[in-house]
């Protein structure tokens, strides 16, 4: 049975901890009480922690990072003012955790759907769909693959650089939501 390996316990990481499950995988969870001699057993890393850990776990887990698909699902908010997106405005988090783990396959993904959608597999009565950009078709089809088999739709939003878009489009799908303008059970959905 193949594994994957989750960053994080909180409702997103328990979510797509359910979606990897639910497409017959194993999963490994680790939280910040794991220490630098744990072994990551997956072969796709999902990053389901805060931006801010982001610079953490990647400098105490690189090495093992090597090889890996590793998805950032983190939307880089300022959550002081939840006016604006951290990276500079011609980058993104992904593409600053791609420049961290050069010799890895990041994508970003799930950013742009809330924990109860990817958990009941719908927004609203339609089916939820996961976008996913990164540079590597076979690393993108894999995940697309895992997200299909578990019941979800999964889209090719194309290359690293969309992660842009998709880092927007989850920052104004959770600003929206912290003002009470959109339902933490709603979200974006996409017909076809």
């Amino acid at each position: 049975m193949t594994t994957a390996t989750i960053f994080g316990k909180g409702n997103m990481g328990t979510a797509i901890m359910g979606i990897f499950e639910d497409a017959d995988w194993q999963v490994q969870i680790l939280d910040s009480k794991t220490t630098p001699s744990t072994t990551i057993e997956g072969s796709i890393v999902i990053l389901a922690v805060p931006y801010p850990a982001l610079t953490a776990i990647t400098g105490t887990f690189s090495d093992q990072f090597k090889g890996r698909i590793v998805v950032d699902i983190t939307n880089p908010v300022d959550f002081n003012t939840m006016d604006s997106l951290l990276p500079a405005a011609d980058s993104s988090a992904a593409a600053e955790l791609q420049t961290k783990l050069p010799d890895s396959q990041v994508l970003k993904a799930f950013n742009t759907m809330f924990a109860g959608n990817l958990s009941s597999k719908k927004v609203g009565p339609n089916q939820a769909t996961v976008l996913i950009a990164g540079d590597s078709k076979d690393a993108k089809s894999e995940l697309a693959n895992v997200i299909k088999k578990a019941g979800l739709n999964a889209i090719d939003a194309g290359s690293l650089k969309r992660a842009r878009e998709l880092e927007a489009m989850g920052f104004l799908q959770l600003a929206m939501g912290v003002a009470g303008k959109l339902s933490f059970d709603g979200g974006f959905a996409i017909l076809q």
